[in-house]
């Protein structure tokens, strides 16, 4: 009996149930058809072959194959050989094959990558699953003229090797280690690339990108344990920028991106002694010994706000807000920004509307206000106090599950971060709660009646999906929400729709309609808070 026949043999227990179905998809063409079989995997668009005479060989002309090399390794090779085998598609557009043994299939995933390649394949997902077992990426892959995108996770880029992907225009790089020449060779070789995602990488010092195609790239976490590390970002000519997640001390620096119309940048970096924490390393008592370490925070901050002065669109996150909020108390004026389009992307109990406020005092032409909040959450795991936010980017319950793309030291540390940030008192730094206790005692309203946002029309106020509310109905909560939102009515002069939407009607964890609970109340205020535009109307959604 060969592969084939098994195959058959194991789904035919259930033709009869499905004839009614297959009736129905039967009246398809065969291209429509093949695309929804493309959608599956390909494991599971293989056993359609036992449906009917028709779909026997449909199967063959599929040009996408998803492969997952976790199992019984002779099965296995035998399964994707077989499927190779009696492919007949001249042309092969997506290819994904993901291995939690690259070592044991090296020489098996060179020659289905071999395959792939001769068939002009476009868009190519090759990830393994750990540091400990990197893939070496074949030799035959980098002169691949046919690709179109490429996502490449825990992989490794021979240096001595030139790049030539002449059609690529995205490419997604996670998990890697890239020195400075693996980063000229990639962008040397990628002469019509437009979109970079770089995430939870490491190793390169500069990224200098000269070309006039590339507009879009997103950094996305840091990861290495290195307590100082920079980066410099030199790209004229790039127009979407997206630096999210924790950097830990990783700090990107903006040499030249003079073009950019898009930022986007809710990132966390961590302070020296959290960092110490989380590394098991000795922790010095002395409450200001990190200071330098805060100064540095506001200096790259500062330079960023004049960096972006000419985006349209700008997204900030909280810890951003809070070392404004620091900037602010120490006397330095913000640079002025030409955004039309400001998101902010807060935590409900650690908002500063100090910091908040002080960005729309440098926002003389906002036009539309989006304010996103979110809350701490086992898997957006955020510690939010003193200027320091922590991000565990990992489900609690795949931290250790063979197909999860993070190896035992990481599972741990991440681990670390959850235990740690659900602690009462979980920092070690005290520099910047000086900086809170000093908001919690000014007068807001003071400060904020001495200027107007002239452009503000719209604002839209959302609470993040996810979020379970039930345990913070309490108004304490919602106060410096309040706070934001009676700022905005008071100094919006032509403002016409402050918008307040709840985005589901059911908690999937409390049963009740907990965002509708606490975000009534706020509606409901600040119907009675006085306006400075006449025009102005408040609507709840949900």
């Amino acid at each position: 009996m060969d592969f084939g026949e098994k195959i058959a043999m194991d789904s035919g227990e259930n033709i009869e149930e499905t004839t009614t179905a297959v009736d129905r998809i039967n009246q398809l063409s065969d291209d429509l058809l093949l695309h929804i079989l493309s959608l599956m995997p390909t494991e599971a668009a293989l056993v359609t072959s036992a449906l009917s005479k028709r779909w026997r060989y449909l199967w063959k002309s599929l040009d996408s194959f998803s492969f997952s090399t976790f199992g019984n390794y002779e099965w296995y090779v035998s399964y994707v050989d077989y499927v190779l085998g009696h492919s007949v598609s001249p042309k092969i557009k997506k290819f994904q094959l993901d291995s939690n043994e690259p070592d044991a299939y090296k020489s098996d995933m060179d020659r289905w990558l071999s395959f792939a390649i001769e068939k002009k394949v476009e868009n190519l997902k090759i990830q393994s699953v750990s540091e400990e077992e990197v893939y070496a990426l074949p030799e035959c892959l980098y002169t691949c003229s046919s690709l179109i995108t490429l996502v490449l996770g825990f992989c490794s880029f021979d240096a001595n090797v030139a790049v030539a992907w002449k059609s690529l225009k995205s490419i997604k790089l996670k998990w890697m280690v890239l020195s400075n020449d693996h980063i000229v060779n990639l962008l040397s070789g990628c002469p019509v690339l437009e979109t970079m995602e770089l995430s939870r990488f490491k190793g390169f010092s500069r990224l200098e990108i000269r070309s006039s195609k590339l507009k879009r790239l997103n950094l996305i976490a840091y990861n290495d344990d290195e307590l100082d590390h920079s980066l410099e970002i030199v790209a004229p000519y790039l127009q979407h920028l997206e630096i999210c997640e924790i950097l830990y001390g990783f700090k990107c620096r903006l040499v030249d991106v003079s073009s950019l119309v898009n930022a986007k940048l809710t990132f966390e970096i961590t302070c020296i002694k959290d960092i110490q924490y989380l590394l098991d390393e000795e922790i010095d008592d002395d409450e200001d010994s990190c200071r330098g370490y805060h100064q540095g925070f506001m200096i790259l901050v500062w330079d960023y706000l004049q960096k972006l002065s000419s985006a349209s669109k700008i997204t900030v996150g909280t810890w951003f807000i809070e070392v404004l909020c620091m900037l602010q108390f120490k006397g330095v004026r913000i640079p002025e920004l030409k955004c039309k389009y400001l998101t902010l992307e807060l935590h409900k109990k650690e908002l500063s509307v100090f910091g908040a406020a002080g960005l729309l005092r440098a926002s003389p032409h906002v036009e539309c206000l989006n304010i996103d909040i979110r809350a701490m959450h086992l898997r957006d795991c955020f510690l939010v106090k003193n200027v320091l936010s922590i991000f565990g980017y990992l489900h609690h319950e795949s931290l250790y599950e063979k197909n999860s793309h993070y190896d035992h030291f990481q599972a741990d540390m991440y681990l670390s971060l959850i235990v740690f940030c659900f602690q009462p008192d979980a920092t070690f730094c005290c520099f910047g709660l000086q900086d809170l206790v000093k908001e919690n005692n000014i007068n807001l309203q003071r400060w904020i009646s001495i200027f107007v946002l002239p452009n503000l029309k719209n604002v839209k106020i959302a609470i993040s999906s996810r979020i379970c509310l039930i345990n913070h109905l309490n108004w304490s909560y919602a106060k410096n929400l309040f706070e934001l939102s009676e700022f905005l009515l008071k100094n919006a002069l032509v403002l016409e729709k402050f918008v307040i939407i709840s985005k589901r009607r059911r908690c999937e964890k409390c049963s009740m309609n907990c965002a509708y609970k606490y975000l009534f109340p706020l509606a409901e205020k600040l119907l009675g808070s006085p306006r400075l535009s006449t025009n102005s109307v408040i609507i709840f959604r949900e």
